[in-house]
């Protein structure tokens, strides 16, 4: 029986700062959308994670 963390947020990549606020993990802010899609894709490999869209301008990166 595992009793450790298994799934977190690694890391946000937002557009507008206005929409996330400092809770424990590394905030990026991107230029425009295709910025972001980049650095969330490269983030994902590097920390080995999911990249997941909230559809409002923020993508988190995630370990399942």
């Amino acid at each position: 029986m595992s009793t450790g963390l298994s799934e977190f947020i690694l890391a946000v990549v937002t557009r507008d700062m206005n929409k996330v606020k400092g809770g424990g993990c590394p905030i990026f802010l991107a230029a425009d959308q295709q910025e972001q899609e980049k650095m969330s894709l490269y983030l994902a490999r590097i920390l080995g994670g999911v990249v997941h869209d909230l559809e409002n301008g923020v993508y988190f990166i995630c370990k399942h």
